[in-house]
């Protein structure tokens, strides 16, 4: 069975462009490719005309600070974002997901543009990336933009993106300052179910002993990845302690719609972990917001 019938191996994103644009049938990006190809193998995928592989594209294989901002390229193994200081330094979250993410032979093909323009409500780097307020780089023949993440999706496993006319180029978070700190923590299945259970991500900002900002992401919450705005509003300006915390995680549950999965959890097993990964990770965040 032919999967697909052309591989083109783009050089830069205008190069990406035209050949998607140009393919005389059905075509995709790939970078990693973890999930597409296996897909296509499993006959869950139609094949595909045209794969266009943007794994040497340099901007969107590159990790730097540009214009007081962390940028990730869309095209970064995922091995090399938890090893990069520049993440560790500015981005602990997206560090401890994308450490996650299946096993150290799928992190060392697969990408951060993959795992987010899979568009699943519970991927691991999209809920970091949320908590911690990312933008993401989009091409097309008409220039770029810069777009808030949530705006990617559209409902499970539908990208906002269109597939023939946009690139996913990389990511942009704003650089940790002082007295800020970030975690993520997951529930997955250990029987070779991929897709998590339950995450959640959240970023603090601390004014002395209270909360000034929090940003908190959980997944699946929904259809699409998303913001726990009330959680949120329920943090600031308090201290970090029980009472706290069980307050947001009663706004949490208020505010995500959780569902019952025959293959992973069902909706009360979640909303029992909720309460316990949201300490976890307000702890963690709260102590790496010390310095």
């Amino acid at each position: 069975m032919i999967l697909w019938k052309n591989y083109h191996l783009a050089q830069s994103i205008s190069d990406a462009l035209y050949a998607l644009a140009n393919a005389s049938g059905p075509a995709r990006l790939v970078a990693g490719g973890t999930d597409l190809l296996l897909e296509l193998q499993q006959g869950r995928h139609p094949p595909m005309h045209t794969l266009v592989d943007v794994s040497e594209v340099p901007e969107m294989a590159t990790i730097e600070i540009c214009q007081d901002r962390l940028y990730i390229g869309a095209a970064v193994p995922l091995t090399q974002i938890v090893a990069s200081p520049l993440v560790k330094e500015n981005a602990a979250a997206l560090v401890e997901a994308a450490g996650l993410i299946g096993g150290p032979q799928v992190r060392n093909t697969a990408t951060l543009g993959g795992n987010v323009a899979h568009a699943l409500p519970a991927g691991d780097g999209t809920i970091a990336l949320l908590a911690l307020d990312a933008q993401a780089e989009i091409a097309d023949a008409s220039g770029r933009r810069l777009l808030p993440l949530a705006g990617l999706f559209l409902g499970p496993g539908r990208s906002a993106l269109s597939p023939r006319a946009e690139v996913l180029v990389g990511f942009h978070l704003p650089l940790r300052s002082p007295h800020e700190g970030s975690a993520f923590r997951r529930i997955m299945r250990p029987q070779g179910v991929a897709i998590a259970i339950l995450n959640l991500a959240a970023w603090i900002q601390r004014h002395g002993d209270v909360i000034g900002e929090a940003r908190l992401a959980v997944g699946p919450s929904g259809p699409t990845p998303r913001r726990s705005r009330e959680a949120e509003n329920v943090l600031r300006g308090k201290p970090l302690c029980p009472d706290t915390i069980e307050q947001t995680a009663q706004a949490l549950l208020t505010e995500a719609s959780f569902r019952t999965s025959p293959h992973r959890a069902t909706a009360e097993y979640r909303k029992r972990m909720a309460g316990v990964l949201l300490s976890e990770v307000l702890s963690a965040a709260w102590e790496r917001s010390a310095a």
